[in-house]
């Protein structure tokens, strides 16, 4: 099993190793055409990880078709990263933890922490050599869907981690400044801890450490049993977190509700609370 967080200098020393794939996912879809680690492929999120009709996850066809054309086999480690502290790389990583694929990592800081320590980037991007991949089933202990997360807000049982701004959470805005997925209604899922998801890394975008972290999640009420819900606007940020509770403080039963406040706040007759 790979480490699933990897440090710039990992990445400066293993980016050509034959078994290793970069991949950058960003934010500003824009990025990767701007200079990007040397050998890393990009991905789009909103047209290579979404299911291009319906507001769903990329299939498991699509992703099949996805990982060859990036040169990616069923033994590949792949290391993601990208822009806004790495939100749509651990999207990215839950995507393919969700069909299968273990090994992966995300590189910790990002695209931000590799520019800002001078280290090279290229416009050029590669041409892998395709490969043949079959992904597994969908996992949906990985997953959290409308009906898990209703009862949930109407019978307790699971515990909910809302990682938004405690303006988005209070229902002040309906989505962070410039961001134009929204809810018809504003607030929370009831019994949802706020724990926003910036709270979880430093200045320089690195994840804090894990004896932080876990008093950061004890202190707010988080029981490290689990099981644990997380969700955010629509599925990034709670991807950031559920790799936290996951991958570094080691909580096995965690989910990311990927339809999140999107979703759950714009359903008839569903519980909110401000």
């Amino acid at each position: 099993m790979v480490e699933k967080l990897v440090s710039t200098e990992w990445v400066a020393e293993h980016r050509a190793d034959p078994n290793v794939r970069l991949v950058e996912v960003d934010v500003d879809t824009e990025a990767y055409g701007q200079g990007h680690v040397e050998g890393a492929v990009g991905w789009n999120w909103t047209t290579q990880l979404q299911d291009s009709v319906r507001r769903d996850i990329i299939q498991k066809a699509d992703l099949e078709k996805l990982l060859r054309q990036s040169g990616i086999g069923t033994d590949t480690h792949v290391v993601l990263y990208g822009d806004n502290n790495n939100w749509f790389a651990a999207y990215a990583l839950w995507l393919l933890e969700l069909y299968g694929h273990e090994n992966v990592s995300l590189m910790d800081g990002g695209r931000v922490k590799w520019l800002a320590e001078n280290r090279p980037a290229t416009g050029d991007v590669p041409s892998p050599a395709a490969t043949s991949y079959t992904a597994k089933d969908a996992n949906l202990a990985l997953r959290a869907r409308r009906d898990e997360v209703i009862a949930v807000a109407t019978g307790g049982g699971k515990q909910l981690v809302d990682v938004r701004s405690p303006d988005e959470f209070s229902g002040k805005i309906l989505a962070p400044p410039g961001l134009s997925e929204t809810a018809q209604r504003g607030g929370h899922i009831p019994g949802a801890k706020n724990i926003p998801w910036a709270r979880a890394v430093n200045e320089d975008g690195t994840f804090k450490s894990a004896d932080e972290l876990r008093q950061l999640y004890t202190t707010a009420g988080v029981r490290a049993e689990g099981p644990v819900i997380a969700y955010c606007r629509i599925g990034e940020r709670s991807s950031h977190t559920w790799f936290v509770l996951k991958h570094i403080l080691g909580i096995s039963d965690v989910k990311n509700y990927d339809g999140s406040w999107t979703e759950y706040g714009s359903m008839i007759d569903v519980p909110i609370e401000r």
